[in-house]
């Protein structure tokens, strides 16, 4: 949202800001506030498609029998497993299941890796963003 600007009868501009704390401003973000972590798609087949990591053991693959379906033919049938058995204490991993193209977490090629908060996930052409939970944190610009 721009800040709105008024001129005034002495020719300086004045620029309005709503504040944060508005009771009219709907909150968006905050409305829903749900429990299990998260996979988003951000760039491949299905982008933006936001899946709920809803068990302790999440299987990613090709095949339909998979927690999270990612049909394409770079991603092997049964391609890797997250482990979110731990996530209440802050602990999740994701491992490799001997894929053909490999599993990338944040830029690197892994057989194993610890996830956190916006990790990001490469299997095939899909990358995808691992969240925590879905409620996002308002970041605020530097002035």
């Amino acid at each position: 949202m721009q800040p709105s600007r008024n001129t005034t009868s002495s020719g300086k501009t004045e620029i309005f800001r709503m504040p944060s704390a508005d009771a009219t401003v709907p909150d968006l973000m905050n409305a829903a506030k749900p429990v299990y972590p998260t996979l988003t798609i951000v760039k491949g087949p299905h982008l933006g498609d936001t899946f709920d990591l809803d068990s302790d053991f999440i299987t990613l693959g090709r095949d339909p029998s998979n927690s999270v379906f990612l049909n394409d033919m770079t991603v092997s049938r049964h391609h890797a497993r997250m482990n979110l058995a731990d996530i209440a204490q802050g602990r999740a991993t994701i491992e490799d299941l001997s894929s053909l193209n490999g599993t990338w977490v944040d830029g690197a090629i892994v057989s194993e890796a610890e996830l956190k908060d916006g990790s990001t996930i490469q299997i095939g052409t899909f990358r995808m963003v691992f969240h925590t939970t879905r409620r996002q944190r308002a970041t605020r610009a530097e002035d």
